[in-house]
């Protein structure tokens, strides 16, 4: 399953984030002008998803892992909501 931001949000105007949920793990690719960043992290490997949802706006979603923390910005909460569970689901599967 493939989830983009929306280009209207702050950061996403050219290159919209995207995060791809795989049957092993989650891809987040956090595109550049020049170059860009693409984090895949296997569900047994993160720790804690946070998510931000205000009430106007977009939502922000974070994963941690191994120490280290990967944000996406621009998304509806529909979006992370089902991403959470996605990824909580995906845990759950893999102990």
């Amino acid at each position: 399953m493939k989830y983009i931001a929306s280009r209207l949000s702050e950061g996403n105007k050219i290159f919209p984030a995207e995060i791809y949920m795989e049957e092993n793990g989650v891809t987040v690719k956090i595109p550049g002008l020049f170059s860009g960043d693409t984090t895949t992290i296997a569900y047994e490997s993160i720790s804690a998803v946070e998510i931000d949802t205000p009430m106007i706006g977009f939502s922000t979603i974070r994963f941690y892992h191994s120490g280290n923390k990967v944000e996406a910005h621009g998304f509806s909460k529909h979006d992370v909501e089902e991403i959470k569970g996605y990824i909580e689901s995906g845990r759950s599967r893999a102990r």
